[in-house]
């Protein structure tokens, strides 16, 4: 979540376009909405699960970030496959990306929510798995590779990349719909020093982000670095080019015809609804 701003900030990105930014670290993208709605942030950064709430229009979309494969289903000792989780007990984070791994996984061999699901916050899971308190959990980066790295007995059944064919899993930065009204400008600012940023990241400046991003949430830089495989880490030239030429909306389109298949929400509402396209397409005129 942390890879563009930290470099916009470090690289003085933003302070070329008249923005300050505070850093506010929140758990989930339904959290960071609801800290919207009261007020208390204005733009944020979600994973594929709180996306559902955007198409339901409790938030606006206004840059994608990157193309994930930070989430992952977690066998412990004796599961080795999807199918042996019926009947077992799966920690999971409700209206999240965890969520969603979870239920593609559990889709894609013929099995529902009929396992013992576990609803908890992101480090419980990994509290829970590591105390063999739970059979499986699914998650994202970096507690599956926490889970994965301290439990010997820990089988990775699935990711995100095991539906690329079919599916897509995107995170993005977000605003309440209000907001975007009454500041396309700062949206747009803000974003051409998120592009800035992204074209940095990707030219060979990996270890760079990590210390960056390490050093802001007081971690260790080489479990940070370790994460580098966990997306598709896009320029910004290819995210504006892609709005131009209709790519990043067929990313969301296919996003919101996953949810709607799989119940997740009830609405169809066109993308451009809740994308602001335009604001990518003029955010890449550097």
């Amino acid at each position: 979540s942390l890879w563009s701003v930290e470099n916009a900030i470090a690289q003085g990105y933003l302070e070329e376009e008249g923005i300050t930014v505070n850093l506010v670290e929140f758990q989930d993208g339904p959290t960071i909405i609801s800290a919207m709605e009261s007020g208390s942030i204005d733009v944020g950064y979600i994973g594929q699960g709180a996306h559902k709430l955007c198409i339901n229009g409790q938030a606006t979309i206004f840059a994608l970030s990157h193309i994930s494969n930070g989430d992952a289903l977690i066998g412990g000792e004796g599961i080795t496959s999807i199918e042996d989780l019926k009947g077992k007990q799966v920690a999971y984070s409700s209206g999240t990306s965890s969520e969603d791994i979870l239920v593609n996984s559990l889709t894609s061999v013929g099995l529902t929510m009929d396992i013992e699901a576990i609803d908890m916050d992101a480090s419980g899971i990994v509290s829970a798995m590591l105390s063999g308190k739970v059979d499986a959990a699914a998650t994202w980066s970096p507690n599956s590779l926490k889970i994965l790295e301290e439990d010997a007995n820990a089988t990775k059944l699935a990711d995100n990349m095991t539906f690329s064919d079919k599916t897509v899993s995107l995170a993005s930065w977000i605003c309440m719909p209000k907001y975007a009204e009454e500041n396309r400008d700062v949206l747009v600012r803000f974003t051409r020093a998120l592009f800035k940023a992204m074209d940095y990241a990707a030219a060979d400046h990996q270890e760079d982000t990590a210390a960056l991003i390490a050093k802001q949430i007081a971690g260790d830089q080489d479990t940070v670095y370790d994460q580098r495989g966990d997306a598709e880490w896009l320029t910004g030239k290819e995210v504006s080019e892609g709005a131009a030429d209709g790519t990043v909306e067929g990313y969301y389109e296919l996003q919101k015809e996953n949810f709607i298949e799989a119940g997740a929400v009830e609405v169809d509402p066109p993308v451009s609804d809740y994308v602001l396209l335009d604001v990518m397409k003029e955010a890449g005129e550097y």
